[in-house]
């Protein structure tokens, strides 16, 4: 009895205590607050639109191959440039004569820029043009191929950051830059003598290639120019690729490549972008970094080779993969929304 008692009286003081702290202000507690707001101005990654991207690229597939000098490039040339002028971007089409190993040409680099005032910058890059030969195929060898993802993939991966650019802007500048006469290279002594080009000569150099980025890397668009970092971006389309470390990237623009790849990790494309060394690569991104200080990583699907589809009329819209273009695209957009908010 004694202890029911007390437990009654207990219990009633406990209700009447209770009561006194509802009804005086001076002790009701703050709530507590688990996470810091996030900053004012930090932006959201935006989803890239993989849909989107594929009908980049089945448009530039629809001009035909896209060799310098044809009237297909041109008229896609205008289109892009087109495209650029369209998402807000500054454009310059620097024109150069492509001075190749079986002719010279008329060759055209296509700059966009956004927010060209500003002097914090990115570069993002892929080259335009396709092969003129299909020499590693078994047919038609002397005929060029179309290009969708050696030349198309890479262009519309950055047609659509720059449609999500002019979408979600950012207080940061971007370069895109396409280089023009990048697939004209003497690739004889990898198939031989009996290849369908028209010169004396057999032997393959590395100055054959890459004729785009080597006249831009000389005469940049802007004097002095210089960014934090470059992407490149080669045959990031196609079904089954996947993007192992390229070497020249590991030697010049390490922390960089370490970003994406711990970025692509991290938003679950880890069996897309292998986290293991892979071979080192004659592209755009070598003629760049030895005349500009600028760290570039190329994403450039090669592993067990560039795919059977590499420089053969099987390179066409049939083997674009919108999951690959996905992969690509939103780690990109996330290295780059990401810069912008850890520089805020």
């Amino acid at each position: 009895m004694r202890t029911h008692s007390l437990f009654i009286f207990l219990f009633a003081m406990t209700i009447l205590a209770c009561n006194g702290c509802k009804n005086d202000p001076k002790n009701v507690e703050p709530p507590v607050v688990s996470t810091p707001p996030k900053p004012v101005n930090q932006v959201a990654v935006p989803t890239f639109d993989a849909e989107s991207a594929f009908e980049f690229v089945k448009k530039q597939v629809e001009f035909g191959p896209r060799v310098p000098g044809s009237a297909a490039h041109k008229k896609c040339g205008d289109y892009l440039a087109g495209e650029f002028r369209r998402f807000g971007l500054t454009v310059v089409e620097q024109k150069f004569q492509a001075k190749t190993y079986f002719a010279t040409l008329d060759a055209c680099n296509i700059i966009g820029q956004y927010k060209p005032e500003l002097p914090n910058r990115i570069l993002l890059c892929a080259h335009w043009d396709t092969r003129h030969i299909a020499d590693a195929d078994t047919k038609d060898k002397d005929k060029p191929i179309l290009g969708a993802d050696d030349g198309g993939s890479g262009v519309a991966i950055l047609l659509e950051m720059a449609r999500l650019l002019q979408a979600n802007p950012l207080e940061i500048g971007v370069d895109f830059v396409l280089f023009d006469a990048e697939d004209l290279g003497d690739n004889r002594e990898k198939y031989g003598s009996d290849s369908p080009l028209k010169t004396s000569s057999a032997e393959m150099t590395e100055k054959t290639w890459c004729l785009g980025s080597q006249h831009w890397a000389s005469n940049p668009h802007k004097p002095g120019y210089s960014a934090q970092f470059g992407i490149l971006f080669d045959m990031v389309g196609a079904i089954g690729a996947q993007f192992p470390r390229e070497g020249y990237s590991i030697i010049n623009a390490l922390s960089v490549q370490d970003k994406i790849w711990k970025l692509a990790g991290q938003m679950g494309y880890g069996d897309v972008f292998l986290n293991k060394e892979g071979g080192a690569i004659t592209d755009d991104h070598i003629f760049v970094m030895k005349k500009l200080p600028i760290p570039i990583v190329d994403i450039i699907g090669m592993p067990n080779g560039f795919g059977k589809h590499w420089h053969t009329h099987d390179d066409n819209l049939d083997v674009i993969d919108k999951s690959v273009l996905k992969a690509v695209g939103q780690v990109t957009a996330a290295m780059v929304y990401r810069t912008y908010n850890q520089n805020i």
